[in-house]
């Protein structure tokens, strides 16, 4: 990880670039490196009250930022700026040799020439049950047990911690931080892995009422700005989705808020996954919950300015095993329960009505087993990963030439293929329970393996 400066949360500094005024943390700045211009700065903002002004691009100074923030280039970026452009940019401020890393490795991501290059072995006992792979540099974290094992983007260093919870079933990379939570302990631990001092940094914590026990972590996301956390209720009667400042780790707005009454189970099912669209600036929070009738599952997109939730979907038929969200293919995937099909919608397109098209093999007649438990879907760029069994499958969008004329212009046919992982080496082994994704690399983690398999990809492969 590149250095980091230590500073109180509340201390927040301002940068003018270009005419637009940034607001940020020094130990934020203090990420870009000590010889970045940005650290700089950073050192020189106790002894100036004047604002420092930097005559450069701000919209590109913007996805640098969000990058030393959160530790990710934002989906939206890639498709707004030329690659050199921000290459460039990242070098007149002098930002650390591994963020210029990153920045030429998300580029080098190739789907297709994916293959499996290493293993990585895990200290105890326990096997991976959370990964947060970090896209801007290809460093990786996992999660075993109580404790959080870091690798260095070559994989060749690993820093373990404990941590105070039993079990992390939720981890998130924040750039020089971590956020890690447990389903059934309390409160969202942010942990400063390198620190001597012991990696609990801060805990962030909602109850449903101010007598009632702080609530369990089920899910974390995040934007360039905000942290997403959505909580449930030590009695499984309240959930909610807490936002909080990513500068000042402060709560902004609590949305998704739902409490059972009565015998309506599906009326607080709390989101078990969150992720954000930037495309769209919405938030995607989804969750399932097994009832007297079978699995139910809930999909909402969240504007969380307003705290209005744009559109819901209630699934009871062939309720999703998983679901991701494409922003590069503007579209969600999930994979059906019951079917272990992939299905596609739009999100550009959403209504009332079943928004499901089936990209799979819509004719293959129901067994009456539940074909998709346990399998994983996840994006990255342009591509989704399928797991199944052993295996991972990737789909891609085909476009097949011109279709009808809409109301919003001329649209194109949108066709998904299905491709095989990797060559006959690669497939097989125990179940994957977790995909994760990061520069040039995909990470697999497998059913009871105390380790977790690489898989890179690089030109000319």
């Amino acid at each position: 990880m590149p250095p980091s400066a230590r500073a109180e949360p509340g201390n927040v500094v301002t940068l003018n670039v270009g005419g637009q005024l940034f607001q940020t943390t020094p130990q934020t700045l203090a990420l870009a490196g000590p010889d970045s211009l940005l650290s700089s700065v950073a050192s020189s903002l106790p002894s100036s009250s004047a604002v420092p002004f930097i005559d450069r691009d701000p919209d590109l100074f913007a996805v640098l930022l969000s990058l030393l923030r959160t530790g990710r280039i934002p989906s939206r970026a890639t498709a707004a700026f030329d690659h050199d452009d921000l290459l460039a940019e990242a070098r007149f401020y002098a930002l650390h040799p591994l963020f210029l890393s990153a920045l030429s490795s998300h580029a080098l991501f190739d789907a297709f020439a994916l293959r499996r290059s290493l293993l990585l072995p895990l200290p105890g006992r326990d096997a991976c049950s959370a990964l947060a792979p970090l896209p801007f540099d290809a460093s990786l974290l996992v999660a075993h047990g109580g404790k959080v094992s870091s690798f260095d983007p070559s994989l060749r260093r690993r820093a373990t911690v404990l941590t105070p919870l039993p079990a992390v079933d939720s981890l998130l990379a924040l750039g020089p931080l971590a956020a890690a939570g447990a389903a059934d302990f309390p409160g969202l631990h942010l942990l400063d892995l390198g620190h001597p001092g012991g990696p609990v940094r801060h805990v962030l914590r909602w109850c449903p009422h101010p007598s009632a026990p702080d609530a369990a972590v089920q899910a974390i996301g995040s934007s360039p700005d905000l942290l997403f956390c959505s909580f449930e209720s030590c009695r499984r009667n309240a959930s909610a989705i807490l936002a909080f400042d990513l500068t000042t780790f402060q709560p902004v707005t609590e949305i998704a808020r739902r409490e059972i009454y009565g015998a309506e189970l599906d009326s607080a099912i709390p989101a078990t996954k969150l992720q954000w669209v930037p495309g769209s600036n919405l938030l995607m929070a989804a969750g399932s919950h097994g009832g007297p009738s079978g699995l139910l599952g809930d999909i909402r997109l969240w504007d969380v300015r307003s705290g209005e939730a744009i559109w819901e979907l209630k699934e009871k038929h062939n309720c999703f095993a998983d679901v991701t969200v494409s922003d590069g293919l503007s579209a969600m995937f999930k994979v059906g329960i019951n079917s272990g099909e992939v299905f596609m919608a739009d999100i550009r397109k959403l209504s009332s009505e079943e928004p499901w098209i089936c990209i799979g093999d819509g004719r293959r007649p129901a067994t009456g087993k539940k074909e998709g438990s346990g399998c994983r879907i996840e994006s990255y760029g342009r591509h989704v990963f399928c797991s199944r069994g052993g295996d991972v499958e990737m789909w891609t969008e085909v476009v097949m030439g011109c279709g009808r004329r809409g109301e919003d212009g001329l649209e194109s046919e949108r066709v998904m293929r299905r491709n095989s992982m990797g060559g006959t080496k690669d497939g097989g082994g125990k179940k994957i329970n977790l995909l994760g994704f990061g520069g040039n690399r995909m990470v697999v983690a497998r059913k009871e393996e105390q380790w977790v398999e690489v898989w890179e990809s690089s030109p000319g492969s």
